[in-house]
Protein backbone atom coordinates (compact mmCIF):
# COMPACT_ATOMS: atom_id res chain seq x y z
CA UNK A 1 0.00 0.00 0.00
CA UNK A 2 1.23 3.51 -0.83
CA UNK A 3 2.02 5.48 2.29
CA UNK A 4 -0.09 8.49 3.24
CA UNK A 5 2.17 11.53 3.54
CA UNK A 6 1.39 13.77 6.53
CA UNK A 7 2.95 17.23 6.47
CA UNK A 8 3.45 19.05 9.77
CA UNK A 9 4.17 22.75 10.26
CA UNK A 10 5.89 22.92 13.64
CA UNK A 11 7.78 25.40 15.83
CA UNK A 12 11.55 25.04 15.54
CA UNK A 13 11.80 24.12 19.23
CA UNK A 14 8.99 21.56 19.16
CA UNK A 15 10.22 18.10 20.16
CA UNK A 16 6.89 16.39 20.91
CA UNK A 17 4.60 16.63 17.89
CA UNK A 18 6.92 14.57 15.70
CA UNK A 19 6.93 11.94 18.46
CA UNK A 20 3.30 11.71 19.56
CA UNK A 21 1.55 11.97 16.19
CA UNK A 22 3.70 9.26 14.56
CA UNK A 23 3.25 7.09 17.68
CA UNK A 24 -0.53 7.32 17.40
CA UNK A 25 -0.58 6.60 13.69
CA UNK A 26 1.84 3.69 14.11
CA UNK A 27 -0.52 2.29 16.74
CA UNK A 28 -3.36 2.71 14.25
CA UNK A 29 -1.46 0.55 11.76
CA UNK A 30 -2.16 -2.39 14.09
CA UNK A 31 -5.91 -2.10 13.45
CA UNK A 32 -6.13 -0.47 10.00
CA UNK A 33 -4.39 -1.06 6.66
CA UNK A 34 -2.98 2.45 6.09
CA UNK A 35 0.68 3.35 6.35
CA UNK A 36 1.94 6.87 7.08
CA UNK A 37 5.10 8.85 6.51
CA UNK A 38 5.83 12.16 8.23
CA UNK A 39 7.30 15.34 6.79
CA UNK A 40 7.96 18.58 8.69
CA UNK A 41 8.70 22.22 8.01
CA UNK A 42 9.75 24.45 10.89
CA UNK A 43 8.95 27.99 12.06
CA UNK A 44 11.46 29.72 14.34
CA UNK A 45 10.28 29.99 17.97
CA UNK A 46 12.03 29.46 21.31
CA UNK A 47 9.88 31.14 23.97
CA UNK A 48 6.11 30.93 24.23
CA UNK A 49 5.28 34.62 24.38
CA UNK A 50 2.98 36.75 22.20
CA UNK A 51 5.80 38.42 20.25
CA UNK A 52 7.54 35.19 19.23
CA UNK A 53 4.24 33.48 18.52
CA UNK A 54 3.13 36.20 16.13
CA UNK A 55 6.52 36.29 14.38
CA UNK A 56 6.45 32.51 14.07
CA UNK A 57 2.97 32.48 12.57
CA UNK A 58 4.18 34.81 9.82
CA UNK A 59 6.51 31.99 8.70
CA UNK A 60 3.74 29.43 8.30
CA UNK A 61 3.02 30.26 4.65
CA UNK A 62 6.60 29.48 3.62
CA UNK A 63 6.37 26.18 5.50
CA UNK A 64 3.15 25.29 3.68
CA UNK A 65 4.78 26.02 0.33
CA UNK A 66 7.74 23.79 1.26
CA UNK A 67 5.49 20.91 2.30
CA UNK A 68 3.48 21.27 -0.90
CA UNK A 69 6.71 20.48 -2.76
CA UNK A 70 6.67 17.08 -1.03
CA UNK A 71 3.16 16.41 -2.40
CA UNK A 72 1.80 15.63 1.07
CA UNK A 73 -1.74 14.26 1.36
CA UNK A 74 -2.75 16.43 4.32
CA UNK A 75 -1.10 19.29 6.18
CA UNK A 76 -1.35 20.10 9.90
CA UNK A 77 -0.33 23.39 11.49
CA UNK A 78 0.93 21.86 14.72
CA UNK A 79 1.04 24.75 17.17
CA UNK A 80 -2.17 25.42 19.06
CA UNK A 81 -1.17 28.53 20.97
CA UNK A 82 0.21 30.43 17.96
CA UNK A 83 -3.32 30.34 16.53
CA UNK A 84 -5.23 30.93 19.75
CA UNK A 85 -3.00 33.85 20.80
CA UNK A 86 -3.72 35.63 17.51
CA UNK A 87 -7.45 36.39 17.65
CA UNK A 88 -10.73 34.50 18.21
CA UNK A 89 -11.59 32.19 15.33
CA UNK A 90 -8.16 32.65 13.75
CA UNK A 91 -7.85 28.94 12.93
CA UNK A 92 -10.32 29.50 10.09
CA UNK A 93 -8.30 32.43 8.75
CA UNK A 94 -5.05 30.47 9.05
CA UNK A 95 -6.50 27.48 7.23
CA UNK A 96 -7.67 29.69 4.36
CA UNK A 97 -4.27 31.40 4.10
CA UNK A 98 -2.36 28.14 4.16
CA UNK A 99 -4.74 26.42 1.75
CA UNK A 100 -3.96 29.09 -0.84
CA UNK A 101 -0.34 27.88 -1.04
CA UNK A 102 -0.71 24.23 0.02
CA UNK A 103 -1.46 22.78 -3.39
CA UNK A 104 -3.98 19.95 -3.31
CA UNK A 105 -3.41 19.09 0.35
CA UNK A 106 -6.22 19.88 2.78
CA UNK A 107 -5.02 21.97 5.73
CA UNK A 108 -5.97 21.75 9.39
CA UNK A 109 -4.71 23.35 12.59
CA UNK A 110 -4.28 21.88 16.05
CA UNK A 111 -6.27 24.81 17.45
CA UNK A 112 -9.17 24.15 15.12
CA UNK A 113 -8.92 20.40 15.72
CA UNK A 114 -9.24 20.84 19.47
CA UNK A 115 -12.33 23.04 19.38
CA UNK A 116 -13.90 20.92 16.64
CA UNK A 117 -13.18 17.78 18.64
CA UNK A 118 -14.84 19.25 21.73
CA UNK A 119 -17.85 20.30 19.66
CA UNK A 120 -18.01 16.80 18.13
CA UNK A 121 -18.16 15.39 21.66
CA UNK A 122 -21.01 17.76 22.48
CA UNK A 123 -18.94 19.35 25.25
CA UNK A 124 -20.51 22.51 26.65
CA UNK A 125 -18.19 22.88 29.64
CA UNK A 126 -14.56 21.72 30.03
CA UNK A 127 -11.52 22.01 32.27
CA UNK A 128 -8.11 22.68 30.76
CA UNK A 129 -4.47 21.97 31.62
CA UNK A 130 -1.73 23.98 29.90
CA UNK A 131 2.02 24.48 30.31
CA UNK A 132 1.67 28.23 29.64
CA UNK A 133 2.02 31.31 31.81
CA UNK A 134 -1.34 32.27 33.32
CA UNK A 135 -2.09 35.19 30.97
CA UNK A 136 -1.55 32.98 27.93
CA UNK A 137 -3.70 30.23 29.45
CA UNK A 138 -6.38 32.87 29.87
CA UNK A 139 -6.13 33.70 26.17
CA UNK A 140 -6.49 30.01 25.27
CA UNK A 141 -9.54 29.67 27.50
CA UNK A 142 -11.11 32.77 25.95
CA UNK A 143 -10.53 31.31 22.49
CA UNK A 144 -12.24 28.06 23.44
CA UNK A 145 -15.14 29.96 24.99
CA UNK A 146 -15.52 32.04 21.83
CA UNK A 147 -16.22 28.73 20.09
CA UNK A 148 -19.13 28.04 22.44
CA UNK A 149 -17.41 25.84 25.04
CA UNK A 150 -17.24 27.18 28.61
CA UNK A 151 -14.02 26.65 30.57
CA UNK A 152 -14.83 25.87 34.20
CA UNK A 153 -11.28 25.48 35.54
CA UNK A 154 -7.75 25.74 34.19
CA UNK A 155 -4.28 24.83 35.42
CA UNK A 156 -1.19 26.72 34.21
CA UNK A 157 2.20 25.06 34.72
CA UNK A 158 3.87 28.40 33.87
CA UNK A 159 6.71 27.17 31.69
CA UNK A 160 7.65 29.72 29.02
CA UNK A 161 10.69 28.03 27.47
CA UNK A 162 9.38 25.75 24.72
CA UNK A 163 12.19 23.20 25.05
CA UNK A 164 11.46 22.95 28.77
CA UNK A 165 7.79 22.30 27.96
CA UNK A 166 8.85 19.34 25.83
CA UNK A 167 10.85 17.95 28.75
CA UNK A 168 7.93 17.94 31.19
CA UNK A 169 7.20 14.48 32.60
CA UNK A 170 3.81 13.30 31.32
CA UNK A 171 3.45 11.13 34.42
CA UNK A 172 2.94 14.33 36.43
CA UNK A 173 -0.34 14.83 34.59
CA UNK A 174 -1.88 11.96 36.54
CA UNK A 175 -1.81 13.99 39.78
CA UNK A 176 -2.61 17.28 38.03
CA UNK A 177 -5.68 15.77 36.36
CA UNK A 178 -6.86 14.47 39.73
CA UNK A 179 -6.66 17.97 41.24
CA UNK A 180 -8.23 20.09 38.50
CA UNK A 181 -11.91 20.81 39.10
CA UNK A 182 -13.86 18.58 36.70
CA UNK A 183 -17.15 18.53 38.61
CA UNK A 184 -19.98 18.94 36.14
CA UNK A 185 -17.76 19.30 33.05
CA UNK A 186 -18.24 17.37 29.82
CA UNK A 187 -14.55 16.82 28.99
CA UNK A 188 -11.02 17.33 30.29
CA UNK A 189 -8.41 18.87 28.00
CA UNK A 190 -5.38 17.11 29.44
CA UNK A 191 -2.88 19.06 27.35
CA UNK A 192 -3.92 22.21 25.49
CA UNK A 193 -0.48 22.27 23.88
CA UNK A 194 1.04 20.00 21.25
CA UNK A 195 4.49 20.41 22.85
CA UNK A 196 3.51 19.25 26.36
CA UNK A 197 3.92 15.45 26.37
CA UNK A 198 0.78 13.56 27.34
CA UNK A 199 0.34 10.48 25.15
CA UNK A 200 1.97 8.00 27.57
CA UNK A 201 -0.74 8.69 30.17
CA UNK A 202 -3.79 9.63 28.07
CA UNK A 203 -5.44 6.22 28.25
CA UNK A 204 -4.54 5.73 31.92
CA UNK A 205 -6.17 9.03 32.82
CA UNK A 206 -9.11 8.34 30.49
CA UNK A 207 -9.72 5.07 32.31
CA UNK A 208 -9.95 6.97 35.61
CA UNK A 209 -12.59 9.43 34.33
CA UNK A 210 -16.15 8.93 33.10
CA UNK A 211 -15.88 11.94 30.77
CA UNK A 212 -13.80 12.27 27.59
CA UNK A 213 -10.12 13.08 28.09
CA UNK A 214 -8.58 14.77 25.06
CA UNK A 215 -5.36 16.54 24.13
CA UNK A 216 -4.31 18.89 21.34
CA UNK A 217 -2.25 16.10 19.77
CA UNK A 218 -5.07 13.56 19.97
CA UNK A 219 -7.46 16.08 18.42
CA UNK A 220 -4.96 16.75 15.63
CA UNK A 221 -4.83 13.05 14.75
CA UNK A 222 -8.63 12.80 14.97
CA UNK A 223 -9.06 15.72 12.57
CA UNK A 224 -6.32 14.42 10.25
CA UNK A 225 -8.00 11.04 9.88
CA UNK A 226 -11.38 12.65 9.25
CA UNK A 227 -9.82 14.93 6.62
CA UNK A 228 -8.46 11.84 4.88
CA UNK A 229 -11.87 10.17 4.98
CA UNK A 230 -10.64 7.50 7.39
CA UNK A 231 -12.31 6.16 10.52
CA UNK A 232 -10.77 8.14 13.43
CA UNK A 233 -9.65 5.19 15.54
CA UNK A 234 -6.35 4.83 17.40
CA UNK A 235 -5.89 2.30 20.22
CA UNK A 236 -4.95 3.70 23.62
CA UNK A 237 -5.47 7.38 22.82
CA UNK A 238 -8.54 8.24 24.83
CA UNK A 239 -12.21 8.86 24.09
CA UNK A 240 -11.99 10.88 20.87
CA UNK A 241 -10.05 8.15 19.04
CA UNK A 242 -11.76 5.14 20.65
CA UNK A 243 -13.33 2.45 18.48
CA UNK A 244 -17.11 2.85 18.85
CA UNK A 245 -18.06 0.04 16.44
Amino acid sequence: MTAIRLGMIVPSSNTTMETEIPAMLRAREEVAPERFTFHSARMRMQHVDPEQLRAMDDQSLVCAEQLADADVDVMAYACLVAIMAHSPGYHRVSQRRLSAVAGKAPVLTSAGALVEGLQHLGAKKVSVITPYMKPLTGTVCEYIEAEGVEVQDSVSLEVSDNLAVGRLDPADLVDIAAKVDTSGVDALVLSACVQMPSLPVVQRIQDSFDIPVVTASVATVWRTLRELGLEPVVPGAGWLLADRS
